[in-house]
């Protein structure tokens, strides 16, 4: 699988318009509760899995996979037994 470069993510997200571009990294089985955030998030996952709930249906990311929030989406995360890493670009709105 040929994942770009995180500048390479970066410039392109910027170039969409985006705020910002994070490099996110979470301890393998990690749980994040229900939450949300003020920003739109488009994100790839590079490396590990996780799991994204929203609206009670669970999406399961691995490395290559991309995922979508709209601002105040009501969401949780469990992350794999190696944990995860992903790029988010996060525009705020």
């Amino acid at each position: 699988m040929n994942l770009p470069t995180f500048e390479d993510f970066k410039t392109n997200s910027i170039a969409k318009g985006c705020s910002e571009v994070l490099h996110r990294e979470w301890t393998p089985n990690q749980v994040v509760d229900v939450h949300s955030h003020p920003f739109k998030a488009d994100a790839l996952i590079v490396k590990g899995e996780m799991w994204l709930i929203v609206d009670g249906k669970s999406q399961h990311l691995k490395v290559g996979d991309t995922f979508h929030l709209e601002p105040h989406v009501p969401h949780s995360e469990k992350y794999g037994p190696n944990g995860a890493v992903y790029w988010v670009a996060r525009t705020n709105v």
